[in-house]
């Protein structure tokens, strides 16, 4: 692994990801294989968005959701601005703290 360059300016977001029907046929499968299949897509499909947009080492996803296709990662607004405009991304929100 490279050096990690996530600083202050990092934040948590969420992502959320647009339909993708693999993701339905592989949730509709209630085993605990079908279970682990869809860990190991949603896992892949995320990095894979994350390391095709940025440079190694300028994010840290800190998690893959399984109840929708989401997940979190520590990334600038900017960097949020960008998956945005992805066309696999639906929504992208920072994570907002209650005091």
């Amino acid at each position: 692994m490279g050096s990690s360059n996530i600083t202050a300016n990092h934040e948590l977001h969420f992502v959320f990801m647009n339909y993708d029907p693999e993701y339905e046929r592989l949730r509709s499968n209630k085993t605990k294989k079908g279970a682990k299949e869809l860990h190991l897509y949603l896992s892949k499909k995320h990095d894979e968005l994350l390391a095709n947009t940025f440079e190694a080492g300028s994010y840290q996803k800190t998690l893959s959701l399984v109840i929708v296709d989401g997940f979190a990662a520590e990334i600038t607004d900017d960097q949020a601005n960008v998956l945005r405009s992805a066309k696999q991304v639906r929504l992208v929100e920072k994570n907002q703290e209650l005091s």
